[in-house]
């Protein structure tokens, strides 16, 4: 683990995302509460918020952050790809104030979210695939903001 003492503590944010894609009558289905275990979302979004909580228990040398909030945001992905699925674009946002950054908290977070809408609805679909996990945005610390370009 990195010893960062040294670090002065900073406003830190980090922001990931990924989409799960599925057939559309999935998508129907978790937009109509039509779901056997549940409400899909509301599910995916604690399940989201309790794995960024608990990241260093999963990632090794991760350190162990108070963190200030979670946010997640799902986004219905309507517009068939080239295979005829549709989706959900899953967005995390966590915080803190503090000597490291949160970029693993918004993936673990994310990852987590498509992997509770997959195993919620894997019994209509098995053929969903989650894609495109990805950070999007880091704030604060010394190296500032960074941004995803569009050419990344």
């Amino acid at each position: 683990m990195v010893d960062v003492s040294a670090k002065a503590s900073t406003q830190r944010s980090a922001t990931a995302s990924g989409v799960l894609r599925m057939r559309p009558e999935t998508l129907a289905r978790i937009r109509t509460g039509k779901i056997a275990k549940g409400d899909v979302l509301t599910v995916a979004d604690v399940a989201a918020v309790m794995a960024a909580k608990r990241t260093p228990d999963i990632i090794p040398m991760c350190h162990a952050i108070a963190l200030s909030g979670v946010e997640i945001d799902f986004t219905e992905i309507t517009e068939p790809d080239n295979v005829g699925t549709v989706g959900i674009k899953v967005v995390a946002t966590a915080t803190c104030v503090g000597q490291t950054g949160v970029e693993m908290e918004a993936l673990c977070a994310t990852n987590v979210a498509l992997l509770t809408i997959y195993d919620m609805c894997k019994a209509i679909d098995r053929q969903m695939r989650i894609e495109s996990v990805q950070l999007e945005e880091k704030r604060g610390g010394k190296s500032g903001l960074w941004q995803r370009s569009e050419t990344q």
